[in-house]
């Protein structure tokens, strides 16, 4: 087993991309992005809109895993903030499902500013056992932060072919979780939206494999692609 020891408290990340908290049978997942393909749609872009379902049979998955009492998801949980009302039938019954089974705190993100009325709580940042959970993440000098937004993934370079895969990444004071979403990309921890928010020296990179977790010294990341 894989564990994150991060600001005083031990995690296990999940290959799904969710944080196991045991101590506080906890979920912790970040930009689930419901609803982003029937977004798309609506723009012209047809894509069948399998999104959401896959998304959510991965959570129950992760909530039978783990039998989490609490789950948070960390902002940008629908792509939209009416992404609530064009939920497929058979999707918001499997929802609420998941809603009945943990507490939920919704975390307000980018995409999601707007508080909804599916069940659980929306506020736009939560504070707990000495940590801050919230969307965006920030470089600052207060709390150690657990954070989404950024979608973040590593390369690694083995035999002369690049391996790119969303990771776990954090220095001790700011630990960002990969997207949840089946819809979701990724960007490099190494480019230029992630300047100015780690320690490099104090870097610790956990990265999502098929069916296994990869942590991964810094000093293999290369950038780009």
């Amino acid at each position: 087993m894989v564990l994150l020891h991060f600001a005083g408290h031990t995690f296990e990340p999940l290959v799904s991309g969710a944080l196991f908290w045991r101590a506080e049978s906890m979920l912790l997942v970040a930009d689930l992005h419901l609803e982003k393909f029937s977004s798309f749609a609506r723009r012209g872009q047809m894509l069948p809109p399998y999104d959401t379902g896959l998304t959510l049979k991965r959570l129950e998955r992760d909530l039978e895993r783990t039998r989490a009492e609490r789950v948070v998801s960390l902002g940008d949980s629908f792509h939209r903030n009416d992404g609530v009302d064009t939920l497929l039938d058979a999707d918001r019954l499997r929802l609420l499902a998941l809603l009945g089974r943990a507490h939920w705190t919704w975390l307000s993100g980018n995409h999601d500013p707007l508080p909804h009325a599916l069940g659980g709580i929306c506020v736009e940042m939560l504070e707990h056992r000495g940590l801050t959970l919230v969307h965006e993440p920030k470089r600052s000098g207060g709390r150690a932060t657990i954070a989404g937004h950024l979608h973040p993934a590593a390369t690694v370079v083995a035999n002369g072919h690049g391996t790119r895969r969303p990771c776990f990444v954090h220095d001790g004071r700011l630990l960002l979780l990969p997207a949840y979403g089946a819809g979701t990309g990724s960007m490099n921890i190494l480019g230029p939206d992630f300047h100015g928010l780690f320690d490099h020296a104090a870097l610790e990179v956990t990265m999502l494999g098929r069916n296994r977790l990869y942590p991964v010294s810094p000093r293999r990341l290369v950038a780009g692609a």
